[in-house]
């Protein structure tokens, strides 16, 4: 989901929970927005935790080299 996404859901959440006072049958919508709150917070705190974990690895390349060549001379000798 990313940061984008938590922070779009504690946004819509707060809307919800203390901007909206119309409600549809059956349906808390401070309950929901609360939902999207936490769900967003918790969204947020997961992909920070990710993205500082990103930055932490070391990454080491290993070359292999094959030199096949050839000296020119004697037969046999390398």
């Amino acid at each position: 989901m990313g940061i984008g996404g938590g922070i779009f859901l504690i946004v819509v959440g707060a809307i919800l929970a203390f901007a909206v006072s119309d409600g549809i049958g059956g349906v808390d919508l401070t309950m929901v927005g609360y939902i999207c709150m936490a769900a967003g917070l918790i969204a947020l705190v997961v992909a920070l935790i990710m993205n500082r974990q990103r930055t932490n690895t070391t990454h080491t390349e290993y070359v292999e080299r094959h030199d096949d060549r050839r000296i020119h001379g004697r037969e046999g000798t390398l």
